[in-house]
């Protein structure tokens, strides 16, 4: 998924850029709103994160230009500007939040993966189980029980590798060249780390974990339980 962030401020910029990364999101960085739009029909990412206050084209008008042929594509706004008219004036604009300045970086992705999981539609054909979990691809969420468990793009990534091969080994470097792209050289504790995370979201006792099984000197696997 594709996320364009528009922020004049190199700094916050590329701090959000790389809290977004993080969770396996593509991101398009703009720096002033002229640029954010031709990002926009250039690349059609999947959410905006939009701030107000930019050179040549402002906020507002960027999201009235997306909003005048796209009504559902998500534009989060992420301002200073934190007085109520402007929370108002972004969401009469057909913002979908506005997130005030300055923001932590779990605030920042829970409010991204909630106007995701918003807009996507209910799908049926790409979602696919693991034993008793039920993985929504476009959701970014798996279910068990009629309960929802938040995941980041590049954890679907993972569980669907795990799908695709049910029951056979994947290797380290298969993980590494699907989930992060031949370029990316990780550390070498990497993947290890995201699959410790990823079972402590899926798995219902980690640390004796009956889905995502190790695989001594290859890999993981999905068990066939």
């Amino acid at each position: 998924m594709k996320i364009l962030i528009a922020e004049d401020d190199p700094l916050t910029l590329d701090a959000l850029a790389t809290c977004v990364e993080s969770e396996g999101f593509t991101v398009l960085r703009a720096t002033d709103g002229r640029e954010a739009v031709e990002l926009w029909r250039s690349g059609k990412p999947d959410l905006l994160c939009l701030d107000i206050m930019m050179p040549q084209v402002d906020g507002y008008e960027v999201c009235r230009r997306v909003r005048a042929s796209d009504q559902t594509v998500p534009i989060l706004f992420l301002s200073a500007k934190n007085q109520e008219i402007d929370v108002v004036v972004g969401l009469d604009l057909g913002a979908d939040d506005f997130i005030r300045k300055p923001f932590t970086r779990r605030e920042v992705m829970a409010r991204i993966r909630a106007a995701l999981r918003r807009n996507a539609p209910r799908e049926a054909g790409d979602s696919f189980t693991l034993h008793d979990l039920t993985v929504r691809p476009r959701s970014l969420i798996a279910e068990r029980d009629g309960r929802s468990i938040d995941l980041t793009p590049r954890e679907v990534s993972m569980l669907h590798l795990l799908h695709t091969h049910r029951g056979e080994p994947v290797s380290r470097d298969a993980f590494l060249d699907t989930c992060w792209g031949l370029d990316y050289f990780p550390d070498s504790r990497t993947l290890d780390q995201h699959i410790l995370l990823l079972r402590k979201k899926i798995e219902k006792d980690p640390s004796h974990p009956a889905i995502i099984q190790t695989v001594r000197a290859i890999g993981y696997r999905l068990s066939d339980g």
